[in-house]
């Protein structure tokens, strides 16, 4: 096999992953405090897909993030195993009020993130953003999981 072959390969094996997550987008609105903030998520709902999560991603997009629905509300222990970049967690309950934020989690920390309730799931941005935005736990969040997207 060609050189040309092993560099396309190469190539797929690297931005498949990145490419098949940004197809697998759906939207998200945030609103608050007469605010409204849209955001595009990638949804994590498959046990392998919630324990991945953002592990090893570099970089994220500012109005990207992704949301975890654990389907049945459940206690939520997050944690940061082989995450590159800070995120915030947003908890949220089944009518998708966030009812916790954990603000800037630290990069590959091990620690346990809880909000000390069972939640309907958790949606991560990048660290910091929710501050940005003045985003604050009793703000509501509309997605399909939630089935409250046109409300």
């Amino acid at each position: 096999m060609n050189r040309t072959f092993f560099i396309a390969l190469a190539t797929l094996i690297f931005i498949a992953p990145f490419a098949l997550a940004q197809a697998n987008m759906s939207p998200l609105v945030i609103e608050g405090e007469g605010q409204t903030f849209e955001f595009q998520v990638e949804l994590a709902d498959e046990p392998e897909e919630i324990r991945r999560g953002l592990m090893d991603r570099a970089e994220m997009d500012e109005d990207v993030g992704m949301i975890f629905d654990f389907g049945t509300p459940r206690e939520a222990n997050m944690w940061m195993k082989n995450t590159l970049i800070p995120l915030d967690m947003l908890f949220f309950v089944e009518d998708g009020t966030i009812v916790a934020i954990a603000r800037n989690a630290v990069p590959g920390s091990l620690r346990n993130i809880n909000p000390g309730m069972p939640v309907k799931g958790v949606l991560e941005l990048n660290g910091g953003r929710a501050e940005a935005l003045g985003i604050e736990p009793g703000d509501m969040l509309r997605h399909d999981v939630l089935e409250n997207l046109g409300e």
